[in-house]
């Protein structure tokens, strides 16, 4: 049985971050690594791994200090096993790049950039309970979309992968 408590990222919640980044995000993918930075840079892919992973994980430490990597985490007691990449659309600097969903009114939208849970902990509704707690929230602020970016294969890649494909949705 899962006791699930889910917080917003503070400074404060970053040794929990790089917990659960460094030890059980991707123990089911052999070299695999990441730090959830990637919709803040301005590079290609290949560039952004080639950086390597001190420097994804020191990024990751300065935007959360900064305030710029914003999300929630999910936990399992005291133990961080899942996180979701959340913010204002207009705060991704990728999000403008890229072939990206679009809510009526940019301004208006929250974004759902990425999900990571740990293996063990998957297919145990936690994702689920995250979107929940960001729509909540973001109802709450003021937003009238949440937007997702899903992909629509099922090879990992760095946006996660979510269950449930489709586009915006107006909240209500």
């Amino acid at each position: 049985m899962i006791n699930l408590i889910i917080k917003k990222l503070t400074p404060e919640l970053i040794p929990d971050y790089l917990d659960l980044f460094d030890i059980r995000a991707f123990t089911d993918r052999a070299g695999a690594f990441c730090y959830c930075t990637w919709f803040h840079c301005d590079c290609s892919i290949d560039e952004h791994y080639k950086a390597g992973r001190e420097a994804m994980r020191n990024d990751a430490i300065n935007y959360i200090n900064s305030g710029l990597l914003k999300g929630y985490l999910a936990y399992d007691g005291n133990i961080a096993v899942g996180w979701c990449n959340t913010d204002r659309k207009e705060n991704y600097l990728r999000l403008a790049k890229g072939p990206f969903l679009c809510a009526d009114n940019m301004r208006k939208a929250k974004s759902v950039v990425c999900f990571e849970i740990a293996p063990e902990y998957r297919g145990k509704g936690i994702a689920v309970a995250l979107l929940q707690r960001i729509c909540n929230d973001a109802k709450a602020q003021g937003y009238t979309f949440v937007e997702g970016y899903p992909t629509l294969h099922e090879s990992y890649n760095v946006y996660g992968k979510m269950e449930v494909h489709g586009s915006a949705a107006k909240m209500s």
